[in-house]
């Protein structure tokens, strides 16, 4: 990935992830319980703290491109499985999915945090290098 894709991902996750909070507040709110509301939130919200990694970590020239296209991809990863996983566990009941979603899905989520936390856990260590060495 180079500078300017990850600034499109970047800008693509933190605009989606406004419409996508928009629609929460708006239109989902007269449908969705409480806690459905609140889950599709915190989806919305990782999905802009992502979107805003892929912005700092593009934007800061001290990581090689090799170790920048590793940090990139593992948090767009993240964010995604992350928050449309919550997304679809907010919805499924709308959307009429089946309860096996929340079977597969449940699971899944985690995954997605964890990718984004590798992403930082990554950078940390190759700023460190850099910085300190």
């Amino acid at each position: 990935m180079n500078t300017t894709n990850n600034f499109r991902s970047a800008a693509i996750l933190i605009g989606t992830g406004i419409i996508l909070g928009a629609l929460g507040a708006h239109l989902l709110k007269k449908i969705l319980l409480e806690q459905q509301l609140i889950s599709f939130e915190t989806g919305v919200r990782y999905q802009i703290y992502g979107g805003f990694s892929v912005l700092v970590f593009s934007i800061l020239e001290v990581i090689t491109k090799k170790s920048l296209k590793l940090i990139v991809l593992t948090n767009i990863m993240g964010v995604c499985i992350f928050s449309f996983s919550i997304y679809f566990l907010a919805l499924k009941d709308v959307l009429g999915l089946p309860v096996i979603i929340s079977k597969i899905l449940g699971p899944i989520t985690p995954i997605g945090g964890l990718l984004q936390i590798v992403s930082w856990v990554i950078f940390i260590l190759r700023a460190n290098k850099i910085f300190f060495n």
